[in-house]
């Protein structure tokens, strides 16, 4: 049961930050959350530092966990390391898929889309994300997964603040994505890394060129409605 107290306590927060519904610089008081959700605050303790892990927010040490606030230039950065890093994903992997990861793919491309139809804008935000960890495991390299998780995790909440429609944003990916794996599966090298480096390129263009300003809305309301949400 404290388990999935704890899951659901990840899933009200990540999903509010994922949705860009609190904003940049908002500290994330322990006792409060736990307040608004009934719980301790070990517990919530635990869940701020799992989200810090995942760069979803940032935890300073004696001074508590603040909802990221990411810059354009870290964005452009990011972007370049993940063009580098995941063309070199794509080569490796070209018409070395096995059976099981194709399907893998293939199953994975139909929950995005499934995603995008139902409005879930979090889960398509957290499918994206899994597309390309995927690719990343199926090299088998640790180093290469560690790495590009990392990269993929800063980059999930400069989307959220700088992406000003992400239902739009979503879609296209989703297509991107097809396209990545046909060449992936067709064996294609050169037309894999390329659908790559078009994708991420794409993504970043989407980026606003300021942040995209949400109107505030009372933080500790935004975490009630996600708790009661998640409850259901």
């Amino acid at each position: 049961m404290k388990a999935k107290t704890e899951d659901l306590i990840y899933e009200a927060l990540s999903t509010s930050l994922l949705m860009g519904q609190l904003q940049p610089g908002t500290q994330l008081v322990e006792t409060r959350i736990a307040n608004i959700f009934g719980v301790s605050r070990e517990r919530v303790r635990k869940v701020l530092q799992r989200l810090g892990h995942e760069r979803l927010i940032e935890v300073i040490a004696h001074r508590g966990a603040f909802v990221s606030d990411p810059s354009l230039s870290q964005a452009r950065e990011i972007y370049e390391a993940r063009r580098i890093i995941e063309g070199g994903v794509a080569a490796r992997l070209a018409g070395r898929l096995t059976p099981a990861q194709i399907e893998q793919l293939r199953t994975h491309s139909g929950h995005e889309v499934k995603a995008i139809q139902h409005g879930d804008r979090a889960l398509s935000i957290q499918l994206s994300s899994h597309f390309h960890h995927l690719l990343a495991t199926f090299c088998a390299n640790p180093f290469v997964t560690r790495e590009l998780d990392e990269l993929i995790s800063r980059i999930v909440m400069l989307e959220a603040f700088f992406v000003a429609e992400p239902g739009v944003a979503s879609q296209c990916a989703c297509e991107e994505h097809r396209d990545i794996a046909d060449a992936l599966i067709d064996g294609d090298a050169a037309r894999a890394v390329k659908a790559m480096h078009v994708h991420l390129s794409m993504i970043e263009t989407r980026l606003q060129p300021e942040m995209f300003v949400r109107p505030a809305v009372d933080p500790d309301l935004v975490l009630k409605r996600a708790w009661e949400k998640v409850k259901k």
